[in-house]
């Protein structure tokens, strides 16, 4: 995400099954994956963060109970998945935050990639503090005040400067930027997941413990725990087209679908389903709850979701 967008454990990739690819993609072959006396199979990326290991649960759960497809599933991380998708070795990207330099080196130039539509879910990125935090000191909440409070919140990570807690390395952030252009006491600290991430917000709230972190809607942890924004420069277009000048805020960014152009030419039913897949922030919040927050697995959180919501997704499936 640019995330830019967590559960990232082993745990939860075993929890997904995650499988092999096949070695023969479709960009390859320039096969359908309908074609006649092959096997219906679709291969989906699994990004890092629960919310997006919802939207692929429940498209996998439909694929293959309601149109008799395959699904294959691997984890990979975002910049990796683009190159993925081109190629052909996976099908679609259900959840991208913002990759503007794979978007014209993919979909413009190569034209090996196309737009899938939007997912039906915007996101944010932001700086948060707990609202306790905030309730004592009010003037936190504006990033002109947080070296006052840098001190509050170092670790032993932060070199005696104010910590910036961050989720996964591979995660798109222009936080350093931000933190060296606005000329911030603070430093970034990666928790290395989005998981180890959860798990240290969660000690610190338990704790009562200040602290400042990177951190995005939708997320399920959001209804949990009352997290306050950081007011930065405010967002305007082209604000960040410089990676190295960047000082202001993160936009809101309506999340969208990509898939490979071949697959969307010649994936049939699979394809218009993918395409046609649109759902709210609540209703992904609400798988995303079941995975993380009640350690369901993907696939019975899906099955549970589909079986309660058939008036949503049956306006997904193609037409026919």
């Amino acid at each position: 995400m640019k995330r830019t967008r967590t559960l990232r454990t082993a745990a939860v990739a075993a929890a997904l099954g995650v499988l092999s690819l096949s070695a023969c993609s479709a960009a390859e072959t320039g096969k359908s994956q309908d074609a006649a006396g092959g096997e219906k199979t679709v291969k989906l990326t699994v990004p890092s963060w629960v919310g997006a290991q919802a939207n692929t649960a429940v498209a996998s759960y439909i694929l293959e109970e309601e149109l008799g497809y395959k699904v294959k599933t691997q984890q990979m991380g975002e910049v990796l998945a683009w190159d993925a998708l081109s190629k052909g070795d996976i099908d679609a990207i259900m959840e991208d935050w913002g990759h503007p330099k794979e978007e014209k080196q993919y979909v413009e130039d190569r034209k090996t990639v196309v737009k899938g539509g939007d997912l039906g879910v915007e996101g944010h990125i932001g700086w948060f503090v707990p609202k306790y935090f905030a309730d004592k000191h009010p003037d936190v909440t504006d990033w002109k005040n947080l070296d006052k409070y840098a001190k509050e919140f170092a670790t032993a990570e932060s070199g005696g400067k104010g910590e910036l807690l961050e989720g996964s390395p591979d995660y798109v952030t222009n936080d350093d930027a931000i933190i060296k252009n606005l000329g911030l006491n603070l430093k970034t600290n990666y928790a290395g997941s989005e998981a180890a991430q959860i798990t240290a917000i969660q000690k610190y709230v338990k704790a009562k413990k200040p602290f400042l972190t990177y951190w995005w809607t939708p997320q399920w942890l959001n209804a949990q725990v009352d997290l306050v924004e950081v007011k930065l420069p405010e967002y305007k277009e082209g604000c960040d087209a410089d990676p190295k000048k960047i000082a202001c805020a993160y936009p809101n960014t309506p999340l969208q679908k990509f898939l490979n152009a071949d697959f969307a030419k010649n994936g049939g039913e699979a394809a218009e389903f993918l395409k046609n897949f649109k759902w709210t922030t609540e209703q992904q919040n609400e798988v995303a709850q079941m995975i993380a927050g009640e350690k369901m697995s993907p696939e019975a959180a899906a099955e549970k979701w589909v079986k309660a919501n058939e008036a949503t997704w049956k306006q997904w499936l193609p037409k026919k």
